[in-house]
């Protein structure tokens, strides 16, 4: 109850004597003194900075990550676009292997003829096939038969995720 009896707003006042405490205590409990208070602040302390750490280390390990992701990406890139600025005599389709050949000043040029085609001996430096992808990007020949198991690993993340029908 409040002092004045009606109003729930105004604090209860302690009505017991002046050295009793306004919340229940036992004797039985055990006493904390200044240095235990200190130490155990000191431990949480400690506890909340290893558990900072740890979590700006989770932070500082996925920015790596990150930085060597961006870093694949612009030297696909820079690849790619080497690629798209080899000569080439004719229109590329999307989804067709070109053979890369070096020309005698140094610069490239495709082909649709592999090695083979010539058979096995080419009149200019061979330099590698690749497949053009409906993104324009290019994908080595030797990386074709690689399985990208990424799609089939998202399709199985979202059907777990997924909540079945009873």
């Amino acid at each position: 109850m409040s002092a004045d009896g009606d109003d729930p707003k105004k604090p209860t006042i302690h009505q017991g004597a002046d050295h009793s405490a306004p919340y229940p205590v036992s004797r039985l409990a055990p006493s904390f003194g200044l240095v235990d208070l200190a130490r155990e602040i000191d431990q949480a302390d400690q506890m909340v900075s290893n558990r900072l750490g740890a979590q700006l280390q989770v932070i500082a390990d996925q920015v790596k990550a990150l930085q060597a992701q961006a870093r694949d990406i612009l030297e696909q890139a820079r690849d790619d676009q080497r690629l798209h600025h080899a000569r080439c005599a004719f229109r590329r389709i999307p989804g067709h292997i070109y053979h890369l050949y070096e020309e005698a000043d140094g610069s490239l040029a495709f082909s649709m003829l592999s090695p083979t085609d010539w058979g096995g001996k080419p009149p200019k430096p061979f330099r590698g096939s690749y497949r053009l992808e409906n993104d324009m990007s290019w994908t080595p020949a030797e990386r074709l038969d690689a399985h990208d198991d990424s799609r089939a690993l998202v399709t199985r993340l979202l059907a777990a995720a997924d909540p079945k029908p009873d």
